[in-house]
């Protein structure tokens, strides 16, 4: 008898955890403003779905006034932002670099990966792809600087 209360203490605790991971991850809610005709942007959210976080699409023609609001420097614009626990994530910023900004919590605005790289998230997801993500400063005119350089993967 003390093996299986054993057993069923054990999986209580199991399913415990596996029910906390999972609020933690339904907690994380992103949104994610696209054009509405855009496919790599809507593959990106679907990355974001697939990793836990709850996603919200807000489709829009001009996404200017977003970016300007957020501080998005001009030159790091990609084709889509994203919003996450008060970080905006600006173009295909890998799945990598949104746990690393979550689990370290720095002082920044955002994250940014310039344009649309070839085999970045939502672009392919080549893991042989190589391309930079920038931090951005809070403060405006702040040179962003090199967050996390994706490199292939061996």
């Amino acid at each position: 008898m003390n093996r299986r209360r054993f057993i069923y203490t054990g999986a209580a605790i199991a399913a415990a955890f596996t029910g906390i991971g999972h609020a933690f991850a339904a907690a994380q809610t992103m949104t994610v403003y696209k054009d509405p005709n855009c496919g790599c942007c809507h593959l990106w959210a679907e990355a974001m779905t697939a990793e836990g976080f709850d996603v919200k699409i807000e489709d829009r023609d001009d996404l200017t006034p977003i970016k300007a609001r957020l501080g998005v420097p001009a030159d790091l614009q990609g084709c889509h932002t994203a919003v996450v626990a008060g970080y905006f994530l600006e173009g295909h910023v890998p799945l990598e670099a949104v746990r690393k900004l979550l689990a370290e919590k720095p002082s920044i605005a955002g994250l940014a990966v310039p344009g649309m790289p070839s085999g970045s998230l939502g672009m392919g997801n080549d893991p042989n792809a190589t391309y930079d993500v920038f931090a951005v400063a809070k403060t405006a005119g702040t040179k962003p600087a090199l967050y996390l350089a994706i490199k292939p993967k061996v």
